[in-house]
């Protein structure tokens, strides 16, 4: 994969250098902008947006909103001003990062910025990782200690009894993958109460869990499932769920799962029963499109293997996507060591969605799925000043939305492209 830490780092090190970074700054004008506030909205050809404490104070264009005197600017230099980007699956387990207690924060911050708010995301869903790494991250993040995105969490996985992946290591960071499997209900409920009462946003089940060897996919007894989502529900927070295939799908839904963590390209082509079955279950699905793809060319898949499977996955997902359904943007990034996302934005392109859906699906929807639609996922007053600035218009290009300029998260730049 390609770095970009020297551009990223040389950036910053010239923002502090010249001391005009606006990262300073608590008030801040981003001028000279082609703002889209909304997938759904109109765009302002030239804009201007005003930031004060990490809230948005006024938007719109640049003859209507007058910038303060003494406000520090940043021009956009015609390019698009979206609100922040959510991934919504990633893990937070690769190297630095599942050791977020005992790394410098620069080391942390610097893996923070190169593999996500690079692309833009002032937000990330951490959907399994070993116990308390996450809350530490976010925990340093929320100090000041490390500079980084907006950290959820579903903490860790559950796992059928015997059902840890094959694909997965042992451990991670010294914890042993076995120790997420559960045998009854009631000890899912247990776990699930502690998890969320220590802080986790959610909660995920391996409801196929991919165990390889004769059974390939083992499914997740419904009655553990639906104990992990009851818990889910009573608390308000949503039940993530790994597919795998038929039987998986069923298990998921079964529990009363909220999101499809990727599609099932194993279980073949989706028809309309299963996908109204999915909508009336109110389920969201990611599609990680770039991950199957990487995980089929993995286990040797030639390459007209690699496009059958691909061409099941997008079948899914424009299936889900032409019937209204719930489209969220992630790329299990951690998990892959793949962070660059115009692949992922151009296969759900191919998979029939437009500009506009494939930006909800980075900004409006995950805010109303995860509870924080009136704080993030669109540009307006007394919104979260959460920001990206685009390169160029993604109405001509839907990979725009990977040409980032600058990230912004609470009003900071927190990413600044190189020269």
């Amino acid at each position: 994969m390609p770095s970009f830490r020297s551009s990223a780092l040389v950036a910053g090190l010239l923002c502090v250098a010249a001391m005009t970074c606006p990262a300073t700054a608590r008030e801040l004008a981003i001028t000279n902008a082609r703002i889209v506030a909304a997938p759904d909205a109109e765009p302002i050809a030239s804009g201007t947006v005003l930031l004060r404490d990490g809230r948005i104070t006024a938007v719109g264009d640049s003859t209507e909103v007058a910038v303060p005197e003494g406000v520090e600017r940043l021009d956009a230099g015609g390019g698009t001003v979206v609100a922040g980007f959510w991934n919504s699956h990633v893990h937070l387990i690769a190297p630095p990062l599942d050791r977020s207690a005992t790394q410098p924060g620069d080391v942390l911050s610097e893996a923070l910025l190169t593999r996500y708010l690079r692309w833009g995301f002032s937000t990330i869903f951490d959907i399994a990782s070993p116990p308390g790494s996450a809350f530490v991250l976010r925990a340093r993040i929320e100090d000041g200690d490390v500079t980084g995105p907006a950290i959820l969490t579903t903490g860790t996985p559950f796992f059928p009894m015997d059902g840890v992946p094959a694909y997965l290591p042992t451990d991670l960071g010294g914890w042993s993958l076995k120790q997420a499997e559960v045998a009854t209900p009631e000890e899912a409920a247990g776990r699930a109460r502690r998890q969320l009462a220590a802080g986790a946003d959610g909660l995920k089940i391996f409801a196929g869990a991919m165990v390889g060897g004769e059974l390939g996919v083992l499914p997740m007894d419904d009655a553990i499932g639906k104990a992990v989502g009851d818990i889910a529900r009573e608390a308000g927070k949503p039940l993530f769920a790994h597919p795998g295939n038929q039987a998986g799908v069923d298990a998921a839904i079964a529990a009363g799962t909220s999101v499809f963590a990727h599609t099932a390209p194993l279980m073949g082509p989706w028809d309309d029963a299963l996908v109204q079955r999915l909508l009336a279950e109110d389920i969201a699905l990611i599609p990680t499109l770039k991950l199957i793809e990487i995980e089929v060319r993995k286990e040797g898949g030639t390459p007209e293997v690699v496009e059958r499977v691909m061409a099941v996955s997008r079948q899914q997902l424009e299936a889900f996507s032409r019937a209204g359904g719930t489209v969220l943007f992630g790329t299990d990034s951690g998990y892959i060591d793949w962070y660059d996302t115009r692949d992922e934005l151009r296969q759900m392109h191919a998979s029939g969605l437009d500009w506009r859906q494939v930006l909800a699906s980075l900004t409006t929807a995950p805010a109303q799925r995860f509870g924080q639609a009136g704080r993030k996922g669109r540009l307006a007053p007394g919104m979260d000043a959460d920001l990206v600035v685009l390169g160029g218009d993604p109405a001509e290009d839907v990979a725009v939305l990977a040409d980032v300029r600058y990230t912004l998260r609470a009003g900071k730049v927190v990413y600044a492209a190189g020269p």
